[in-house]
């Protein structure tokens, strides 16, 4: 991936994509407004789900040693991963422990951080999407480029178009004269996936919430596809991040109000679905719990930046940020795209990539995301203190030396005085861009210099 302005830049001039991104981001944060409106103590709720994150962070250990006591008293089987290469290994091996070479997938962030179905493809094993936008998606040999609502840059003609062409490689084909009339596309994504979860000996999932006090893991959703995958095969295996965890049921009740408002605009989530470990005769016979590591340890020693750690991916940030908007999702060059992905994948991922070390800098700073989020992530302030991170590490290194040399010039007054005047007299030889700052100052012209310095005009006006 090209570092973001790049990648931006030809986003932006794609008419069609801004068009689908404005309808779309506009329609879902004028839903989730009202929503969030009707709740009087909403400010109460957004302040006790950023304690929980914060009290379970500094404690972390601890209520992962929890969860897996608990998990395994119920039936499970907890694996750690340290990284990506390491949760793929795991979850293909517990895969290949059943003899099935096909699994069915709910939707999960984790899976596609670890580039799970592009490693499994590798090994011979394939995964089926079953969320309707991820399956469009996959469909479409595309990339997500929103964290709720993945196919949110594609059109309904788009989706009717990727359907017809491309539903008979992978299963049941989509029926003859299908319409872009969303019921109509709907049900074919219904009937394609139906045989899948009527075959799949194998489910895979992440999780919204795990609760250390059970080992209950907890999926919401909108469309029944998770609700069949974590039910209906033999064998279930459930990828979550670390910083999933919650102490207590009690600590779900106030994600499970603030969650859906800040998502989907709804008061709760058409499906919720618990589970804890294995019961004979109900659901999968085999649980295994992959704990993902993968960057949020080094994440959680940073004291501003693991806030990040936060995030319950509502979406919230995404839809009210003016440069998502206009740019989309793929610019990020990550799943986690957004304001979220700006302060979030840096973390994980670390700033050596020109993408990575572009992200903190893919914000106006307006401050729209922190006043939506609903666990008060301070995104500004995170992105800030990642800039200043980046630069320490020699990712802007003529912003450095100016720095340098600025603050040389200030700690002598006279030099800074001879400067002034030197530039005063020389203002109509200035070129209207400074040399080497092109991407600041394409859309900001410099100031006019004055004709005199103001300690001159000081000097001599204030009697």
């Amino acid at each position: 991936m090209p570092a973001f302005p790049e990648a931006a830049r030809e986003a932006i001039g794609d008419t069609t994509l801004r068009a689908n991104l404005r309808h779309a981001t506009h329609t879902i944060r004028d839903k989730r407004a009202r929503a969030v409106a009707e709740l009087d103590d909403w400010a109460a709720l957004r302040e006790a789900g950023k304690r929980i994150k914060d009290e379970t962070l500094r404690n972390l250990d601890s209520h992962l040693l929890r969860l897996e006591e608990t998990v395994t008293a119920a039936g499970g089987t907890v694996h750690w991963a340290e990284d990506a290469a390491e949760a793929n290994r795991i979850v293909t091996a517990l895969i290949r422990a059943t003899g099935e070479t096909e699994v069915v997938k709910v939707k999960s962030m984790a899976t596609q951080e670890i580039g799970l179905n592009e490693h499994l493809e590798a090994e011979g094993i394939a995964a089926y999407e079953t969320d309707l936008a991820e399956l469009i998606v996959q469909l479409g040999e595309d990339r997500p480029s929103h964290i709720l609502v993945p196919a949110i840059h594609r059109n309904r003609g788009e989706i009717r178009d990727i359907f017809r062409e491309r539903m008979g490689n992978w299963g049941q084909p989509a029926p003859e004269g299908l319409s872009d009339a969303p019921a109509d596309l709907a049900e074919a994504a219904r009937l394609h996936l139906r045989e899948k979860f009527l075959r799949a000996g194998v489910g895979v999932s992440g999780a919204n919430f795990m609760v250390a006090e059970t080992g209950t893991l907890v999926v919401v959703e909108s469309e029944g596809n998770g609700r069949m995958c974590l039910t209906l095969p033999e064998t279930l295996i459930s990828v979550v991040g670390i910083e999933k965890v919650v102490p207590t049921w009690r600590d779900l009740e106030v994600f499970l109000q603030t969650l859906p408002r800040s998502s989907t605009a709804e008061r709760m989530n058409p499906y919720t679905s618990t589970w804890t470990g294995t019961t004979d005769g109900d659901g999968p016979s085999a649980f295994h719990l992959v704990l993902l590591d993968n960057g949020r340890t080094a994440a959680l020693a940073d004291e501003v930046g693991r806030q990040a750690l936060r995030c319950i991916r509502c979406s919230a940030c995404l839809n009210v940020c003016p440069v998502y908007e206009r740019a989309g999702g793929h610019a990020y060059g990550s799943v986690y795209p957004g304001p979220i992905g700006a302060i979030l994948t840096p973390q994980l991922r670390g700033t050596t990539s020109g993408i990575d070390a572009s992200l903190p800098y893919a914000s106006s700073l307006c401050g729209a995301c922190y006043e939506v989020c609903p666990v008060a992530i301070d995104i500004p302030e995170v992105l800030v203190h990642l800039r200043g991170k980046v630069a320490e590490e020699g990712g802007h290194r003529l912003e450095r030396a100016a720095v340098r040399a600025a603050t040389w010039v200030l700690d002598h007054p006279g030099v800074l005085a001879a400067g002034e005047r030197l530039a005063s007299r020389t203002r109509a030889l200035h070129p209207r861009r400074a040399p080497g700052t092109g991407r600041w100052t394409e859309s900001r012209d410099l100031p006019d210099m004055p004709a005199e310095p103001f300690r001159d005009w000081w000097r001599k006006n204030r009697t």
